[in-house]
């Protein structure tokens, strides 16, 4: 047996449970896939007006994408203790606030924008991850309020942590919760584009892109491409 399969191995089960892990460069072709069916769908919106329904449909995609390449990460074993979730939910909040103003021209003042929407799944399961009874507790408070205020709304947040429990514990059980948690977002998106999200990522697990990660790519772009779509609609 080699060393990757024996610290994989849940010891005193009869059936052993082996990890299920995408590899940093898929993980980052992942989040390039996201960012260019974002950018699309944000285009043939604002700009076209909705004219192509199939970039509508493509875009459905991309937030489910995001909220699983963030929760690969916070899923590792040591991401707690190392203090990655403070880190990312500083980092989420800062871009949320740049992006904001060109976010309110173009859709309004609510729901916040994803990065709030991310920066809410990263708080949740921070909290459900450190355990007890308060932690939860506020945890599921911050579910139900916040997830009122931000883009996406419930299904969004669902989606995100159902993808990190299945992460943190591979199973059928988890993955049918993340399924069924992904599906959810058909009530706002009026379709169940956003599965097709769930095979593309299966696809990212069965091989090794070799792709460089971007840490700051995402948060940057972000404020940035909503900045430029307000732009160019500002003297229209």
């Amino acid at each position: 047996m080699s060393r990757s399969q024996t610290a994989c191995t849940r010891v005193k089960q009869p059936a052993p449970t082996t990890c299920w892990t995408v590899s940093e460069g898929s993980l980052e072709a992942l989040k390039w896939v996201g960012l260019v069916l974002m950018t699309g769908d944000h285009i043939n919106k604002y700009l076209l007006h909705e004219a192509i329904p199939a970039l509508y449909a493509l875009g459905r995609m991309a937030m489910p994408l995001f909220g699983f390449v963030l929760m690969a990460h916070l899923a590792r074993p040591n991401a707690l203790a190392a203090g990655v979730h403070l880190r990312v939910m500083k980092r989420l909040a800062i871009f949320a606030l740049l992006a904001t103003p060109p976010f309110v021209h173009l859709v309004g003042w609510w729901p916040l924008n994803i990065l709030a929407t991310l920066l809410l799944a990263v708080l949740i399961a921070w909290l459900l991850g450190q355990g007890g009874w308060f932690r939860r507790c506020t945890a599921l408070i911050a579910f139900v309020f916040g997830g009122a205020m931000v883009e996406f709304w419930w299904p969004a947040l669902l989606s995100c942590l159902g993808a990190w429990a299945f992460l943190r514990k591979p199973g059928h059980l988890q993955l049918l919760g993340w399924v069924l948690a992904t599906a959810s977002l058909a009530i706002i998106n009026g379709n169940f584009a956003a599965l097709a999200a769930l095979l593309l990522i299966w696809g990212a697990s069965q091989v090794d892109i070799p792709m460089p990660r971007s840490r700051w790519i995402f948060y940057a772009f972000y404020p940035t491409h909503l900045s430029l779509i307000a732009s160019v609609l500002q003297p229209m």
